[in-house]
Order: C-alpha cells, then structure tokens, then sequence
C-alpha cells in the first residue's frame, strides 16, 4: 500500500491491542510510539516500536499523564496520531482535548458522547432512545433494589461494571455469572462499591456463543462510514461471555445497517467497535456494548486490499484518501493463549471435541501474538503464561462454572 507515512502515530495503552496496531502501521513505514504502564507491556517490546514512554494513567491524578503527553508532543516537528486502546484512555483524551490539539491529531467526539457509550448505564439509555433493542437490565442503587429484583427475575444472570476497567482494577473480576438469588445477593455485595456504585445486573440471553456478533467500522468527521466489517465469535475467553478468543469475518448486513444509522444519529466520529447478541426468543440483535475507540480484535476485520480501521484512521486523519475498502469474507483471528484455556473449558464442559476444535483452525489467516518479523512480544507473552500456570494452575484454567449454553433450571 503505497501511503505518506511521515505522520508518527502515538498508541497508549501498551497492551494486545496497541501491538497490533503497531504492527499494522508499522509495515506501511509509519513511526510509531508506544505509552504503556509497565516497561515490558506487550506492545513495547515490539520492533515496530521505535520510542517508549513509561507513564500510566491515575484517574485521580491526569495532570501529570497530560503534562507527559505535551512533552512528548513537543518532541516531534508535526502533530502526531493518538490512538487510545481502552476507554479510559479515551475519555481521557476527550476531557483534554483543547491542551492536547496542540501537538496531536485524534478522533473528534463531543466530551459528553465519549463518556456516555464508555458507561454501559448511559449507553443503555442511547440505545432505547434510538431505539436498539437492549437486553434487559437494571441498574440498582443499594442492596435493597438487588433484593427486590432477585424475586421476580429469571436466571441466570451476569452482573456487569457499568465501568468494566474500574470494576476489573478494584477486584480482578470484569463480570459474573450468577444463578440463584442467594448468590446474586452474595456476589453483589463481595463486588459493590458502596461510595462509587458500579455494577448492573443483565439478563443472559440464550444461545450459543456464535449468536455474538461484532461491528468494527471507521466513521468520517460527518459520521459517514468509511470502513464497516462484520462477524461474530466463534469462541470467548472467559467462555460464553468474554472476548473473542477466535473470531470469523462474515457480512451481517442487517447489524452493519442498524450500527451505521445509530452512530450516523449520535454524530460519532472515528473508530468503533460494538457488539450484539442475537436473542432466538425474538430474533433481535441486542446491543451488548459499545467501545468509542479501537477494539482488541480489530484485525479480524481486514479487507482484501489488508486495509483494517487503524489504516483507516491513519489515511483519514493525515487527509489521504482511502482506497475501497472490501471486507475479507470467512477470515479468522484467534489469540494463542486465550483461546487454548477456552479450549480447554469448552471440552471440559463437553461442547468442544477434538476435531469440532481442529477444524476451527483451519482457516486461521492471523493469530494476535505470533508474528515471525516480531517474535518478541509472543515470546514474553509465552513465559509469563508458564510462570502464571506454574504459580496458579488451577486457578487460571477455571474460568467457568457452569455450562450457559444450557437453558436455566426453574
């Protein structure tokens, strides 16, 4: 692909995605910086990373994370491309964009729009207003509301963080599954911060995990849709409601339609990922959650010209034009070591045999670590997984309980 690759990109933070990222534009000759929060964060051991700044994000503190970014913006004699990894890092960007426009380009949302989809209580309410369908869910304001709404709802449930990354950094869980009122209860009050509340709790809509469908699409400085793949999970780490451990690129028209027209609405701008479930009761896709910036499998999604929405955002943002952007039907993505402990706990619970499992390879054109011209970052990723099974084997295999493919007991 032959671009004007002189605008350096600065990605943050330095986890899986930001290594794909670097790795996309890193071949087209793009300079590319990495901000991560630990000197040997995924992306920062990548060849593609040719400048790394150690410096992570206090939520209580952003002045000393914005002061870095300006230095660093400094340093450079044109604006460079920010591209943020997480949702956090996201709204950070939006709550100080005046400061930061001074040395960076990034994708242009309204301060309001970027929290409201980064909180799942607010994206709820812009999805009922636009009307998308939504699963059920409640958002309890004390013990008393979950008590209540344990008697008269149906199981099992998953009880989410409005916030997931705030929930995961205070307790290591993103969500849970629960089946009865005692432990929905229980499991509220083990998770709940009383002073800052944090979680809701959703109904779980039956089906298989290939019923999770994803958009991942680029969106234009008048919210015209300039990239738009679509696919669903093949398999979740954790299982049955987790990220996707192995993914399949295939059209879902009516998905790309309905996401095009909500985000048209809402003004959006820049990168997207979204994710649906389809629920069989009323054959509607349900929105699940929205991610106002790049999403960890967004290499699933490449065209056949190997555009993908870090390209897109690149040539868009540096006022080049974009080539026709023609999805790659039936690809396949995996990530090595989610998907073999999913693996592992799809067998365990007896919905994955050996040869269901190894034709799932088969068509496997990219894995997220695994890259022969960066082997770095899947080394590290390799050791620190031996260490961690070797420390905690039990622990880090189970990663679920019960098997939610099955309809709920009365």
């Amino acid at each position: 692909m032959d671009i004007d690759s002189r605008t350096p990109v600065v990605v943050m933070p330095c986890r899986l995605t930001a290594l794909s990222v670097m790795r996309s534009l890193g071949r087209l000759g793009v300079p590319v910086w990495g901000v991560g929060e630990a000197r040997w964060d995924s992306a920062l051991t990548s060849r593609f990373c040719q400048k790394k700044i150690v410096q992570d994000l206090d939520e209580n503190n952003p002045e000393e994370f914005l002061r870095c970014l300006m230095r660093l913006g400094s340093q450079s004699k044109q604006k460079m491309l920010l591209i943020p990894t997480v949702d956090e890092w996201s709204m950070f960007i939006s709550d100080h964009a005046e400061e930061l426009e001074k040395h960076f380009i990034f994708q242009r949302n309204s301060r309001e729009l970027v929290h409201s989809l980064a909180s799942k209580k607010e994206m709820f309410a812009l999805a009922l207003k636009h009307g998308i369908p939504t699963p059920q869910t409640i958002f309890p304001k004390n013990l008393e509301d979950v008590k209540d709404f344990s008697k008269v709802c149906t199981y099992p449930l998953l009880l989410k963080g409005i916030h997931v990354n705030r929930l995961h950094t205070r307790t290591g869980i993103k969500m849970l599954a629960v089946s009865s009122p005692k432990e929905l209860i229980d499991k509220y009050l083990l998770l709940e911060d009383p002073d800052q509340p944090n979680l809701m709790i959703q109904e779980y809509i039956p089906g298989g995990d290939d019923q999770i469908y994803i958009f991942n699409g680029y969106f234009n400085a008048d919210s015209q849709c300039l990239a738009a793949f679509t696919g669903h999970k093949i398999r979740q780490f954790p299982v049955h409601f987790g990220a996707a451990s192995l993914g399949i690129c295939k059209e879902n028209r009516d998905v790309r339609e309905m996401t095009i027209r909500f985000m048209g609405e809402l003004g959006y701008q820049g990168i997207l990922d979204i994710g649906y479930r389809l629920d069989p009761r009323d054959n509607q896709y349900k929105v699940l959650d929205i991610n106002p910036r790049i999403g960890q499998a967004f290499r699933l999604f490449v065209a056949h010209n190997n555009m993908d929405v870090a390209k897109a955002i690149y040539l868009d943002l540096t006022g080049q034009k974009l080539p026709p952007i023609e999805p790659r039907e039936g690809r396949r993505w995996l990530i090595e070591n989610q998907d073999l402990v999913s693996t592992y706990n799809y067998y365990r619970e007896g919905t994955l045999g050996f040869r269901e499992w190894l034709q799932s390879l088969k068509k496997v054109e990219e894995t997220a670590w695994f890259d022969g011209k960066d082997p770095l970052p899947f080394l590290i990723m390799v050791l620190r997984n031996i260490f961690n099974f070797l420390k905690f084997p039990r622990k880090k295999l189970k990663t679920t309980q019960r098997n939610f493919t099955e309809p709920a007991k009365p």
